[in-house]
C-alpha cells in the first residue's frame, strides 16, 4: 500500500472516530482486514451528510454537486487529492461497488436539500438511497468477490439498513422537524403525531429487524460480530423509544448512554 493511500485511509478513520462513537466501536469488532474499506465507506457517507445537514453558511447544492463530480472523477481516475474520496475510490474499485449504489445515495442526499415530506414511494426510495445502499457497499467488502454470497444476503442487508434508518427518523423526529422542516414518515403530521401512528411505525421496523437478524447470522466471519454489535445497539435504542409515548420523543432525542454502548461492546467482544 502506497504512503498516500495509507494517509488517506488514516484520514477516513479519524473522521469516523470524530463523528461516530457507535460506528467506530462496530468497526473495531469487525475482522481487522476489513477495517480500512469500511472506514473509507463511512468517511464518504459522513462527508456527504455533513454537506446537506450542517454547512448552512455555504451553497450546499453547489458543494454537493462538486462532491458528486469529484467522487466520480476519483473513481474513474483512481485518485483524488481529497483523502476521503481517495480512500473511497480505492474501496469502490477494489471491491466492485456498483455505481448504481453511489447514484442512489447521492440522490437521497440531494433530496435532503429541498424535500420536506414524503409519500410512501418516495419514502421507500429515500431509505434505499440513504441507508440500504450503504449496507450493500459494506456487504461488497464483507463478501470480498463472492457474488453468490452477496446476492443471497442483499435483501436482508437492505432490511437491516432500513430498520436502522427508520429508528434514526424516530429518534431525530424533533430535530428534523424543528431544524430542517422535515418529516420523513409518510402521512405523519409532527404536530399531531400520535401513539397509534408511532406503534404502526414500530411494527414496520420490527419486520425489518427480524429480516436483518436472519441475514447477520449468515454473514461471513469477518463481519458477523461487528454487525451484531450494531444490531444490539439499535435494538437497545428501539426498546427505549418503544417504551415512551409519542409526546416524549417529540420533546427529546432518545439515546443509548456511552456506558451502555461499551457494555454491549465488551459483551460481544468476549463472545467466541
Amino acid at each position: 500500500m502506497d504512503l498516500y493511500l495509507e494517509v488517506s485511509l488514516a484520514s477516513s478513520k479519524l473522521l469516523t472516530k470524530a463523528y461516530s462513537t457507535s460506528f467506530s466501536l462496530g468497526i473495531r469488532t469487525l475482522d481487522e482486514k476489513v477495517h480500512d474499506p469500511i472506514y473509507a465507506v463511512y468517511g464518504f457517507v459522513r462527508l456527504a451528510d455533513e454537506i446537506v445537514d450542517t454547512f448552512h453558511s455555504h451553497d450546499k447544492a453547489a458543494l454537493l454537486q462538486r462532491f458528486r463530480e469529484d467522487t466520480y472523477r476519483a473513481i474513474e481516475e483512481k485518485i483524488s487529492l481529497n483523502p476521503i474520496l481517495h480512500s473511497f475510490q480505492w474501496a469502490v474499485n477494489k471491491f466492485g461497488m456498483e455505481r448504481e449504489l453511489i447514484d442512489a445515495f447521492l440522490y437521497s442526499m440531494e433530496l435532503d436539500l429541498t424535500k420536506r415530506d414524503y409519500n410512501p414511494e418516495e419514502y421507500k426510495k429515500y431509505i434505499y438511497g440513504s441507508a440500504e445502499v450503504v449496507g450493500l457497499m459494506c456487504l461488497r467488502v464483507f463478501c470480498d468477490g463472492d457474488a453468490q454470497q452477496y446476492d443471497s444476503l442483499k435483501e436482508d442487508a437492505c432490511a437491516l439498513g432500513s430498520a436502522f434508518q427508520k429508528i434514526n427518523f424516530l429518534r431525530d423526529i424533533r430535530s428534523d422537524y424543528d431544524e430542517r422542516g422535515r418529516v420523513y414518515f409518510p402521512g405523519i403530521d409532527f404536530t399531531t403525531f400520535t401513539d397509534e401512528e408511532k406503534k404502526e411505525i414500530e411494527a414496520d421496523i420490527q419486520l425489518d429487524f427480524d429480516a436483518g437478524l436472519r441475514g447477520i447470522h449468515r454473514l461471513p466471519d469477518v463481519a458477523r460480530k461487528g454487525c451484531l454489535l450494531a444490531y444490539e445497539y439499535y435494538i437497545r435504542l428501539f426498546e427505549k423509544i418503544k417504551s415512551l409515548p409519542a409526546s416524549r420523543i417529540k420533546e427529546e432525542r432518545i439515546r443509548v448512554a456511552d456506558w451502555e454502548k461499551m457494555f454491549i461492546y465488551f459483551q460481544l467482544a468476549l463472545r467466541k
